[in-house]
């Protein structure tokens, strides 16, 4: 495992909730990943138990989590280390209330 999968692994194992996305909570730079933030805070995630990675700073992580998934874009949605997609599939999620059970643990 190269030093990024390593780095990506981490974070996606030792944080609650996790977003890679581009730019951050409070100022997303893409339309996707400002969908998904939105989606989350209906789900009444609280920001601070979200961790957000922006893939816009680093290369070899923007590149490195579509290896990791094996999911060809970004916004990519962990929680409790488990990968659940992108915006299309958190709003599929939302909408049918499953995202709102993954979240809280009762999925």
């Amino acid at each position: 495992m190269s030093d990024t999968q390593t780095q990506i692994d981490q974070l996606v194992k030792n944080h609650e909730i996790v977003l890679f996305m581009k730019g951050s909570a409070s100022f997303p730079m893409c339309g996707f990943s400002g969908r998904a933030i939105q989606i989350l805070k209906a789900c009444g995630v609280d920001p601070r138990q979200l961790t957000t990675v922006n893939v816009l700073e680093d290369d070899a992580i923007r590149q490195g989590i579509k290896d990791y998934s094996n999911w060809p874009t970004i916004p990519q949605l962990y929680v409790r280390g488990e990968f659940i997609g992108g915006s299309d599939i958190m709003m599929e999620m939302y909408q049918s209330g499953e995202l709102q059970q993954v979240i809280s643990g009762q999925a």
